[in-house]
């Protein structure tokens, strides 16, 4: 369902359910307003548990004032107020204080979105506000200045992070993308510290992409495409949950025949993900009325290229995120399943995802089912949907392992006699 639809107070509660669970704010801590087309103001009601928070908790605020409840607006309606008057284009306001996005709030720092071009995209230049007191006029003027200046997600000094949008469901995207930066930095520190990409090399993902112009109406929807469908919205919402996936990212397909294929949308997001959105893609043309992913060319080229592969999945993955940035090898010598699952793992230079999706689709072999794609994403590869994304979860799992046994000491790799005896035991392809 598309959340912009629903009532304010629905969407509220809904994005508010969503922050919680996923441990980006705790039982009394952060705020969301909405600004209706009247001027008025609903927001997260003060001294309520925002673990079970109902659309009717919701505080609708005219002129500034509470109406038809006995709940108090959040203390911080100050600041929320202040920041839609200096910017008039903004419907949604959010805050909330997610321990990755904390740690940089009391180090005194702003995460540095160009280590992920999407998340530069997304969040742009991030500000920092001073410290103030919390529901303070003060602690309003200083968040109002530096929106006021262009900023869409701003940290806050000792406090945690405000972040703006036209609609709610664009403040908590901008929001949810800084703090997967922001777990990917501190992640990525381990390894050496993420590295950030210049302007040049930011301005690629920009470059040419119009999309599949031609369409098709398709006659008849056999079962085989009804059961696809299904399959993918449920692993898109499995990787979602299990934060394989942000709201924005991220893209799934299934071969449906010889130069057909179902794909995730594009833009819409990734929990809300319903059959209906599943792009069909046949010969090169979409189907009418429909958003296909924006790696659809890509996906298309694989599976021309590997009639074996069934299914690709993309996704930046937090652990193994960490690895990409950092330009760390993610060895997968770790465990046999591992080994077994990913394999070597080769990594194709930034910027093939957007002039040479060849170079991509070549480093894909049968003994390499799984890519890194520098400074992006990961890229599995199955013969069935469920073979990709166990790919992708062991890659990540595989990943969190590295970076816990970092803490522990040297880490001691399968050596090549035992890879040996795994590769003859499960029949690795030698090429």
């Amino acid at each position: 369902m598309n959340i912009d639809y629903q009532h304010p107070r629905d969407q509220i509660a809904e994005i508010m359910d969503r922050i919680y669970r996923y441990g980006m704010t705790t039982t009394s801590g952060g705020n969301l307003s909405i600004r209706d087309e009247v001027g008025d103001i609903w927001i997260t009601p003060g001294g309520t548990d925002k673990g079970v928070m109902r659309p009717s908790d919701v505080v609708r605020l005219h002129d500034g004032k509470a109406v038809d409840t006995v709940l108090r607006p959040s203390s911080e309606h100050p600041f929320h107020r202040a920041v839609y008057e200096a910017r008039p284009d903004v419907g949604a306001v959010l805050h909330a204080h997610s321990p990755a996005l904390v740690a940089f709030s009391v180090a005194g720092k702003a995460p540095d979105t160009k280590v992920l071009p999407q998340a530069f995209d997304a969040c742009g230049k991030v500000g920092f506000a001073p410290y103030a007191v919390p529901g303070s006029e003060k602690l309003g003027r200083a968040i109002a200045a530096k929106f006021a200046e262009g900023c869409d997600v701003v940290v806050l000094e000792n406090h945690g992070v405000v972040a703006v949008g036209s609609t709610l469901l664009e403040a908590f995207q901008r929001f949810e993308t800084l703090e997967f930066c922001a777990r990917t930095i501190l992640n990525a520190a381990m390894l050496g510290g993420a590295r950030s990409l210049p302007d040049e090399m930011l301005a690629l993902r920009r470059k040419g992409w119009k999309g599949l112009a031609d369409t098709f109406a398709p006659s008849v929807r056999g079962s085989r495409e009804r059961e696809l469908r299904k399959a993918l919205v449920e692993f898109v919402h499995r990787a979602y949950d299990r934060r394989l996936m942000t709201s924005t990212e991220g893209s799934f397909s299934a071969r449906l025949g010889n130069d057909s294929f179902l794909i995730t949308p594009y833009g819409v997001d990734r929990r809300a993900v319903d059959l209906g959105d599943i792009a069909l893609v046949d010969g090169g043309r979409r189907e009418i009325g429909s958003s296909p992913s924006r790696s659809s060319s890509l996906h298309r080229l694989i599976y021309a290229d590997h009639p074996e592969t069934g299914a690709i999945v993309s996704a930046q993955c937090p652990y193994v995120t960490a690895f990409i940035v950092s330009g760390t090898a993610l060895d997968s010598r770790t465990i046999p399943e591992s080994y077994i699952n990913l394999r070597d793992m080769p990594v194709v230079p930034y910027g093939a995802q957007f002039e040479d999706e060849g170079a991509i689709s070549a480093a894909i072999t049968a003994r390499n089912p799984v890519i890194i794609l520098e400074s992006d994403a990961v890229l599995a590869t199955g013969r069935t949907i469920l073979e990709a994304y166990d790919r992708l979860e062991v890659a990540e799992a595989t990943a969190n392992s590295l970076l816990a046994a970092r803490r522990l000491g040297e880490f001691r790799r399968i050596d090549d006699a035992a890879v040996a005896e795994i590769e003859e035991a499960f029949k690795v392809p030698r090429k």
